[in-house]
């Protein structure tokens, strides 16, 4: 049986919103229950997003603390978003609770990376994330349409990256091991060195390489820090994930900290991206030349 949902970054800034405009009237969630005739149950999972809030129950608590004009405009659309069901949850049968972490990059301002051992799922070619998926059958015997949807899933979230309203900004340093490490063929690496060069021109991808031959400062394996802007002055933290045959998710203050210093750090040590850039291409020759020169 799959996981259950959690709750969606909007969700739960959702929620914050309504307790905390509770508080500005000020009201109890007791005294919110009886003028609206509810169990003050009702109120606490609203306010802490473990129920989503139906749109008309929104509209009777904004009349309740009396939010009109366009602050009730931008809270009602909101709530809208935070009913609409995201395309991940298609696949949630297929890949249990990853949606929940899809989700959270969906709405993510920025996204900082450090990965050690592959190409980024967010910067692979359909034909290297084949070749990725297709390895689960290592472990595990997985069918060819499973293999098909798994590729659809990491397709579908690469859109972030492109799309007009809500552009998110992606900040990766990769180790140098990961664009020397054979995955399908070499036809498969020419691809996507060639997709690294391309993507490198957007401007909201930051893309470094960390060469085997410089100095390392912090021998930590790969994470992905994923950090939200403030929305209607309510914060929503910044979160850590880190993933290899299991996934972690970190909320506290004094992790994701901890996180940000060390994707600062190893960036600092890390090429720039101009250098990144034409270091990639030389990759790219050696792979198109069949013989990798790791002598770069």
């Amino acid at each position: 049986m799959s996981a259950s949902p959690r709750p969606s970054v909007r969700q739960r800034r959702l929620a914050a919103e309504l307790r905390r405009l509770r508080e500005q009237v000020p009201m109890t969630g007791d005294e919110v229950a009886d003028r609206l005739s509810w169990s003050t149950a009702k109120v606490s999972r609203i306010e802490n997003a473990r129920t989503g809030a139906k749109i008309s129950d929104v509209r009777l608590l904004l009349d309740l603390y009396d939010v009109g004009g366009v602050r009730r405009d931008e809270i009602i659309a909101l709530a809208h978003d935070a009913a609409e069901r995201g395309w991940w949850e298609e696949y949630r049968d297929l890949i249990g609770g990853y949606p929940d972490y899809i989700a959270m990059e969906d709405e993510a301002g920025l996204i900082r990376q450090w990965e050690t051992h592959t190409i980024p799922g967010l910067l692979q070619t359909g034909a290297y994330a084949r070749e990725v998926v297709s390895g689960w059958n290592t472990i595990a015997a997985t069918p060819p349409r499973e293999i098909d949807r798994r590729v659809e899933v990491r397709m579908r979230r690469q859109g972030i990256l492109s799309r007009q309203a809500h552009s998110v900004e992606l900040w990766i340093v990769i180790d140098e091991s990961a664009l020397w490490r054979l995955v399908g063929d070499n036809s498969v690496m020419v691809q996507q060195m060639h997709h690294l060069i391309r993507v490198m021109q957007l401007p909201n991808i930051r893309l470094q390489i960390f060469p085997l031959n410089a100095p390392h400062p912090l021998m930590e394996g790969s994470f992905t820090l994923l950090e939200f802007a403030s929305s209607h002055d309510v914060t929503f933290p910044d979160i850590v994930h880190t993933e290899s045959l299991a996934v972690s998710h970190f909320e506290d203050e004094v992790t994701t900290h901890l996180y940000r210093l060390a994707h600062d750090r190893l960036a600092e040590a890390a090429l720039g991206p101009a250098e990144s850039r034409d270091f990639i291409a030389r990759v790219l020759d050696a792979w198109q030349e069949h013989i990798p020169d790791r002598g770069l």
